[in-house]
C-alpha cells in the first residue's frame, strides 16, 4: 500500500515536472495570451459597466399621465424618478453632445483631440518615472554616487515636460468646459427667447413659466445647471479615459516585471472587490438632481421676497416669508445631510477596499520577484530593490487609475442627474414650442362639454382687421371662461372692454399677441407685431433713459429708422415728460428705473414708447390708472391722430368717450358686444349711483320714521 502511494507520488511529480516544463517552453507565448486577454477585459468591463440599462418600468402598462422620466416631477408614489447610467441617460446626453460638439471639425473636437494627446503623452511620463524612480533607489542601495548624480538629472528634466503637461491638461479641461457651457446656452437662449422671425410660435420662456407646469425656475437651470453639466461632462472624459488607459499601460509593464499570471490574480480579486462596491453604491444621479430641484425651489422664494418687497412690507409678511423659507431651507438641509450620511459610510467602505484591501494585494504582487525565482529576476540586493520600487510604484499607480475608474461611476452618475436637468429644459422648451402643454387642470375641465373643447383646435387668419368667431376663451389650467366669443373690431374703432375679475378681459389679449392657444372657432387678426401692450404696472429694462422709450430697439435700429434724440424728446413732450432727460442727467444715463420713477411716471413713459412704435393696436390694461385725467384724454386723442386703435380695459368711466364699441362679460361666461354710446352710458351710469345712494338712506329713513311714529302716539 506504501509502495503504491509512493509511486502514485512519484507519477504526479513527474506529471508536474513535465508540464512545467512545457509550460517554461512556452510561457512568451501564454503571456502574451494574458496580456491581450487582460487588455481585452479590461476594454469589454469597461464597455459593461458604461453600457446602457433599461430603464425602471413603469407599472400600469408603462402608462402613465406624466412624464417620470422628462421631469423633475414626483411619480405616482410620491418619490422624486430615479436618475441612473441607463439607457435614457444616453439618449439624453447623445442629443446634448450633438449641440455641444456640432462636428469633427468644430473647436469642441479639436480641444478634445489635444486632450487625448496629453493624456496619453502624461501616461508615458508617468511609466519612465516609475522605471527612473526604481533606478535612483537602486543607486542608493548600491552607494554609486555618479548614477545618483545622472538620476536625480534625469528627475529634473522629466519635470520639465511633466509639469508643462500637467498645467495643460487642466487648461485644455477648463476651456473644454467653457466651449460647452457657450455652445448650449447659445442653444438654448435660441430656443428660449426665439428668433424674431418666429413670432407668437416662439416665446418658450412665457410658455414655460405660464402654460406649462414641468419646470418651475428655468433661470437656474440655464445659469447653474448648464454650468454644472458643462463642468462634469469635460471633466467626465479624462477621468474614465485616462484611468482606462493607465490600467492596461500600467499593469502591462507590471506583468512584464512580476508575470501576467500574479496580474491574472490579482484581476480576479480586485474585480470581485469592484462588483461589491458597484451593489453597494448609492444612487448618486438622482441624489445630485434631487438637490439641484431643491436648492432651484430655495432660490426661488428668494426671489419673491426682492420681486414682491413693497407688498410684503405692507403687509407687515415677514414673519410668514420666514416661514416658508425655514421649510424650503429644512427641504435642503435634511436632503443634503441624508447625502452626507450616505457618502460617509460609502466612503469608508470605499477606502477601505480600494487603497488598503488593494494595497495589500499589491504588496503581494511586488513580493514575487523576490520569492520566486521568475526568468530574468536579478539578485543581486539593488537589482531586487530597483525591481521593488519600480513595480510598487507601477502598482500604486495602476490602483490609483483602478480606483479613478471607479470614482468615475459616481461622476457619471452626477452627470447623469445635471443631464435630466438641462435635458428636461431642452424637451419641455422643444414641446411648448410644439404647442404641447403639461399642466395641471382644473376638475372641470375633463368632463362633458369643456373635455371636448378643450381637444379641439381653433384656426389663426392674418387679417387687418379683428374678428372672433365662435371663440372659446380657455385659461392654461382648462377654466372655461366664455364658450364662445363673437366679436369684430375694424381698424380705427377703439373698443372698451369691461367686466368683474377673472371673466377673461386680459385672457382676451393674450390670445390676441399670440400667446395662449385657440382650441376653436376662427381668430382673424393683424400679426403680433401689430400690437403692443401697456399694462397697469409697465416693464422697464435695464439700460439707459433711451432704451426705454425705444425699446426693444437698440440706439442703431432707431438711427436706422431715421428717429433722433430730439424726436423722442417731442414725443415724451406729448405725455409731460420732456423735463425727465434733463432732471435724470441725459439720455444716456443708467439707473434701476422701475425705482427711479414713480407709478404715473412708468405709465407715461409706456405710452411714449407706444408713440415711438406707432403699432396698428394698442392694448391698454388699465394703462392710465396712475394718469391724472386731463393727460389721460390727451395721450388718448394723440394716439388716435395717429391712427393707432385702442383695446382698452378699465374702470373709468373719463375714458369712454374714446371708445366706439364695448365688450361686456357679465362674469358667468356670458357677454354683450355693441356700440357704446358714451353719454347715454354716463347718464344710466349716473342715475344708477344716484338711486344707489337713495337706497342706502332707506333703512336710516324707515327708523327715523319709526321713531316719529313713536313720539306722535306717545
Amino acid at each position: 500500500m506504501k509502495a503504491l502511494s509512493t509511486q502514485q507520488a512519484k507519477s504526479f511529480n513527474e506529471r508536474l515536472a513535465k508540464f512545467a516544463n512545457v509550460y517554461a517552453a512556452h510561457r512568451p507565448l501564454v503571456q502574451r495570451v494574458l496580456n491581450i486577454s487582460f487588455v481585452v477585459y479590461v476594454l469589454v468591463t469597461t464597455y459593461r459597466g458604461l453600457a446602457s440599462r433599461p430603464p425602471p418600468s413603469s407599472s400600469a402598462g408603462g402608462k402613465s399621465k406624466n412624464i417620470v422620466n422628462e421631469g423633475d416631477k414626483q411619480d405616482q408614489t410620491g418619490k422624486p424618478p430615479r436618475v441612473a447610467v441607463d439607457a435614457l441617460f444616453y439618449q439624453r446626453l447623445s442629443s446634448i453632445l450633438q449641440i455641444v460638439i456640432p462636428s469633427i471639425r468644430s473647436k469642441e473636437a479639436l480641444l478634445l483631440v489635444m486632450h487625448s494627446s496629453l493624456l496619453v503623452l502624461r501616461t508615458a511620463i508617468s511609466l519612465y518615472v516609475a522605471a527612473l524612480d526604481g533606478r535612483i533607489v537602486a543607486s542608493l542601495v548600491r552607494a554609486r554616487t555618479k548614477e545618483f548624480i545622472l538620476n536625480i538629472l534625469r528627475w529634473l528634466l522629466v519635470a520639465i515636460p511633466a509639469t508643462w503637461t500637467n498645467s495643460w491638461l487642466s487648461y485644455i479641461q477648463n476651456k473644454l468646459a467653457i466651449a460647452y457651457r457657450t455652445r448650449l446656452t447659445r442653444e438654448v437662449m435660441k430656443q428660449y427667447l426665439g428668433e424674431e422671425a418666429e413670432g407668437p410660435d416662439g416665446k418658450a420662456y412665457y410658455k414655460i413659466s405660464n402654460l406649462d407646469d414641468r419646470i418651475k425656475n428655468p433661470d437656474q437651470m440655464i445659469t447653474h445647471d448648464i454650468q454644472r453639466f458643462s463642468t462634469h461632462l469635460a471633466a467626465i472624459y479624462s477621468n474614465m479615459a485616462k484611468p482606462v488607459l493607465d490600467v492596461i499601460l500600467y499593469n502591462y509593464q507590471l506583468s512584464q516585471n512580476v508575470g501576467a499570471e500574479g496580474l491574472l490574480i490579482l484581476t480576479i480579486l480586485v474585480q470581485s472587490s469592484a462588483i461589491m462596491l458597484r451593489r453597494l453604491a448609492p444612487s448618486f444621479g438622482m441624489y445630485t438632481t434631487l438637490s439641484a430641484q431643491l436648492s432651484g425651489s430655495l432660490r426661488h422664494t428668494h426671489s419673491r421676497i426682492a420681486e414682491f418687497a413693497e407688498e410684503i412690507a405692507f403687509l407687515n409678511g415677514e414673519q410668514t416669508e420666514k416661514i416658508l423659507l425655514d421649510r424650503e431651507y429644512s427641504s435642503v438641509l435634511r436632503h443634503e445631510t441624508n447625502v452626507l450620511t450616505r457618502r460617509w459610510w460609502f466612503g469608508c467602505v470605499e477606502e477601505g477596499v480600494i487603497k488598503w484591501l488593494w494595497g495589500a494585494y499589491g504588496l503581494v504582487l511586488c513580493s514575487i520577484p523576490v520569492f520566486l525565482k521568475l526568468p530574468g529576476t536579478r539578485l543581486d540586493l539593488g537589482g531586487r530593490t530597483e525591481d521593488f520600487v519600480t513595480n510598487r510604484r507601477l502598482l500604486l499607480s495602476s490602483s490609483d487609475a483602478f480606483g479613478r475608474v471607479m470614482y468615475s461611476y459616481k461622476d457619471l452618475s452626477e452627470l447623469a442627474g445635471y443631464t435630466a436637468r438641462v435635458s428636461l429644459l431642452l424637451d419641455t422648451m422643444k414641446d411648448v414650442r410644439r404647442g404641447k402643454f403639461e399642466k395641471a387642470l382644473v376638475s372641470s375641465a375633463t368632463i362633458g362639454e369643456n373635455a371636448n373643447i378643450l381637444r379641439g383646435h381653433g384656426q389663426i387668419i392674418e387679417s387687418d382687421d379683428i374678428q372672433f368667431e365662435n371663440v372659446p376663451i380657455i385659461t392654461p389650467n382648462g377654466d372655461v371662461l366664455v364658450k364662445s366669443l363673437s366679436f369684430q373690431v375694424k381698424s380705427g374703432q377703439h373698443l372698451l372692454i369691461v367686466g368683474p375679475n377673472g371673466c377673461g378681459k386680459s385672457s382676451l389679449f393674450r390670445i390676441l399677441g399670440g400667446l395662449w392657444p385657440v382650441y376653436g372657432g376662427v381668430v382673424r387678426k393683424p400679426s403680433a407685431s401689430q400690437f403692443i401692450l401697456i399694462p397697469q404696472r409697465p416693464y422697464l429694462s435695464l439700460g439707459n433713459l433711451r432704451d426705454q422709450v425705444i425699446y426693444p430697439h437698440s440706439k442703431v435700429e432707431m438711427e436706422a429708422r431715421g428717429v433722433t434724440d430730439n424726436d423722442l424728446l417731442l414725443i415724451l413732450a406729448v405725455v409731460g415728460m420732456d423735463g425727465i432727460v434733463e432732471r435724470e442727467g441725459g439720455w444716456d444715463v443708467m439707473r434701476e428705473w422701475r425705482d427711479a420713477l414713480s407709478g404715473g411716471d412708468k405709465q407715461k413713459i409706456a405710452w411714449a414708447r407706444l408713440f415711438y412704435h406707432n403699432p396698428r393696436y394698442a392694448i391698454l390694461d388699465e394703462a392710465t390708472s396712475l394718469v391724472p385725467t386731463d393727460m389721460e384724454g390727451m395721450m388718448m386723442d394723440h394716439a388716435t391722430r395717429l391712427g393707432i386703435t385702442l383695446l382698452t380695459v378699465s374702470h373709468r368711466p373719463s375714458l369712454w368717450k374714446y371708445h366706439a364699441l364695448i365688450l361686456h362679460y357679465d362674469g358667468q361666461g356670458g357677454y354683450v358686444f355693441t356700440k357704446l354710446d358714451a353719454e347715454k352710458r354716463l347718464a344710466l351710469q349716473e342715475e344708477k349711483q344716484s338711486l344707489e345712494t337713495k337706497l342706502l338712506e332707506v333703512p336710516k329713513m324707515r327708523a327715523r320714521l319709526t321713531e316719529l311714529k313713536a313720539i306722535a302716539e306717545s
